[in-house]
């Protein structure tokens, strides 16, 4: 069997911001190891048609759709209620939503820091809380948080996308050895740049990114996430080779971080 396959429709995976890029390769690589899928996204179009494509595509187990809005104060707590009114156990969770960020703090909005918080930390965090405890009591299970490369460049525009990705993986390294004991894993993906809407970048862009090997398919995210997170990982930075330049990216400072703030500006928003 391949790593991570369990006989089809045995065993059930969760993934929020299921609806496109490496949350939608995550539902469909997870449906193919014979998992059932409740995928959750706040977009009801884009989910029902991501959806559909990994019914098809493996008819051997159940997938379902939850509409949900994560970035809010209670979200967690209503997602498990829901997960526990429907009779639905996690045995896998991906906390995969997110919201990109590239503008000084001063010009973004109250409300969009909000929400990043809400979404990337406080929703997580809760999901986690709550899943793992019913995990532990059925015999383990296993947890995937979306952290990002970007918490090695802690640069002007990037403040608070970088430091609620820096909570995540340091919160999911400290959980991991909090529950390595109790047959729960828990491991953090900190990728650098996806060829993904994510960013803005425009398909040519994407394209371009991934043939010079500056941006990974958000296939290949997945692929090595789940390998990572099923093989007991704590944390993981996807390709190899990137980790080679987080020294680097500690180091721009002075000069270089001033003509990079001049220079990344115009690309705020």
């Amino acid at each position: 069997m391949r790593l991570g396959e369990v006989t089809a429709g045995s065993r059930t995976a969760l993934v929020t911001g299921a609806s496109k890029g490496i949350g939608r390769c995550y539902a469909q690589q997870l449906a193919a190891l014979g998992y059932n899928v409740l995928m959750v996204a706040s977009g009801e179009e884009e989910l029902l048609a991501a959806a559909a494509q990994v019914q098809q595509a493996n008819p051997a187990v159940w997938v379902r759709t939850l509409v949900k809005d994560l970035a809010t104060p209670t979200a967690a707590e209503e997602l498990f209620a829901w997960t526990e009114g429907e009779s639905i156990k996690v045995d896998v969770l991906i906390n995969n939503a997110g919201i990109f960020s590239f503008c000084d703090l001063l010009r973004t909005p109250i409300e969009r820091v909000q929400r990043i918080i809400y979404l990337h930390d406080i929703t997580s965090t809760l999901n986690c809380r709550l899943y793992a405890a019913d995990m532990i009591e059925r015999g383990g299970g296993r947890i995937l948080n979306m952290s990002s490369y970007s918490i090695w460049m802690p640069y002007p525009g990037l403040a608070i996308y970088s430091a609620s990705k820096a909570y995540l993986k340091s919160f999911s390294v400290a959980f991991s050895k909090e529950v390595k004991d109790r047959g729960v894993t828990v491991t953090a993906i900190c990728p650098a740049g996806i060829a993904t809407d994510l960013y803005g970048l425009s398909h040519d862009l994407q394209r371009f990114g991934v043939r010079t090997g500056i941006l990974m398919t958000p296939e290949s995210c997945a692929r090595r996430g789940l390998k990572a997170m099923f093989r007991g990982r704590r944390c993981r930075v996807p390709d190899w080779w990137f980790i080679l330049f987080i020294p680097l990216c500690q180091l721009v400072a002075g000069p270089v971080m001033r003509w990079l703030r001049g220079f990344t500006m115009k690309f705020q928003k």
